[in-house]
Formats: C-alpha cells, structure tokens, sequence
C-alpha cells in the first residue's frame, strides 16, 4: 500500500512536505506521480518523478515551489511544499506506475494511495 502524510493547516507563504510511504513492495522500481484535488475542480498532476534516472516534472503552477524527491532507502517519495498559496488547497494524492512518469495522464498509473488534505489559509 502507499500511505500519505504530512497535509494539514498552513498559511500562505508556509511550507509543508507530504510523504508517500510505500510498504509491501520496493518503490525504486516505480516512477511516482503527486496529484491533487482542489474543492470542486478535476484532479490535476502536480509533480512526478522518474524510478531510472530520478528526472522530474512539474506543472506550471507549482514550478519552482514544489520539490518531489524520493529516499528508496526509506520506501518514500517526498513532495516539499514551499510558498504556498490558497490555490494550493485540495486533497493531495500519490500513485505509482511503472515505466515513465506523467502529470497529464493519471490513467498510466496503476495504484494509488489515499489523500492527504491541505489547507492553505490567506
């Protein structure tokens, strides 16, 4: 299973880093993608990151923000929250694929963990 932490209540202009814990399997071999949910919009890719050469993708929102990373000694992918804003405000979930990452198609990947809401307050 992928087991999510880390969201909660911040400011805007604060910080928060979400991990995504894998258990029962190795998440080296997997690229991982952060998704999220903002109250009453589609879901929408955040970041991904690669399981071969770690390269990573952002969407324009949080470019520059945002920082996935991931520690296989740990089993975990990281995702640092910096500057935030009140658009940043959803429900935050992981998910693996195997092979290449994407944050325009959630449908290559093949499981999921559950969310972790954020709430950035302005």
């Amino acid at each position: 299973q992928l087991v999510v932490s880390g969201g909660g209540l911040v400011q805007s202009g604060g910080s928060l880093r979400l991990s995504c814990e894998a258990s029962g399997f190795s998440l080296e071999w997997y690229a991982v993608g952060w998704f999220r949910q903002a109250p009453g919009k589609e879901r929408e890719g955040v970041s991904c990151i690669s399981s071969s050469d770690g390269k990573t993708r952002y969407s324009a929102p949080v470019k520059g923000r945002f920082t996935i990373s991931r520690d296989n000694q740990k089993n975990t992918a990281y995702l640092q929250m910096n500057s935030l804003k009140p658009e940043d405000t959803g429900v935050y979930s992981c998910a693996i694929v195997s092979g290449s990452c994407s944050i325009d198609n959630e449908n290559i990947y093949a499981f999921w963990g559950q969310g972790t809401r954020v709430t950035v307050s302005s």
